[in-house]
């Protein structure tokens, strides 16, 4: 299989898929996987072996069109990543009837938050995604500054792909 591919038990993709999309907010909420990762030359497979659910007090902003960490939070989610020796996935939500793609924001904080996140890790990969009701989108940091597609997650005996509606536009 050529591409990268992400894997985890059901139970963890309820747990977060409820976290993200909760019926009672219209807030984005967030979330951070703690992924094992083998790289090979057809791609990297990533599973999950941590998660943290981001709450109220892990935000400086948390509106329903952006949400920021606080500096205590992103330090946690590194000092954690570095003594399990994982990369990191991070997850948030758009809630509302949209399809599951990076907004300007996103890609503009990504653009940022990606390097210094590699480094930190020493050159660990990195996923994004955004979650919506229609489903998710997926990019991932391996061996490239330009991120590159999930082909899907796998969840049990199921593969759920992205709908692959960022990939355009990152410059190379």
């Amino acid at each position: 299989m050529q591409g990268h591919v992400l894997t985890m038990p059901p139970a963890t993709w309820d747990r977060v898929w409820r976290h993200l999309l909760p019926d009672d907010t219209d807030r984005e909420q967030a979330a951070f996987l703690y992924c094992r990762y083998r790289t090979q030359t057809s791609g990297t497979h990533f599973e999950v072996a941590d998660l943290r659910l981001l709450e109220g007090a892990d935000f400086a902003s948390q509106c329903s069109d952006h949400i920021e960490l606080t500096d205590a939070a992103r330090i946690g989610l590194i000092k954690h990543a570095h003594a399990t020796s994982t990369c990191l996935a991070e997850l948030h939500s758009h809630p509302g009837p949209w399809p599951a793609a990076f907004s300007r924001a996103d890609r503009r904080d990504l653009l940022e938050t990606v390097p210094h996140m590699r480094w930190r890790l020493k050159g660990a990969p990195y996923l994004a995604m955004v979650v919506a009701t229609t489903g998710y989108d997926a990019l991932v940091w391996a061996a490239s500054t330009t991120p590159e597609p999930l082909l899907f997650i796998e969840v049990g005996d199921r593969r759920i792909p992205p709908e692959n509606r960022s990939l355009e536009g990152w410059k190379r």
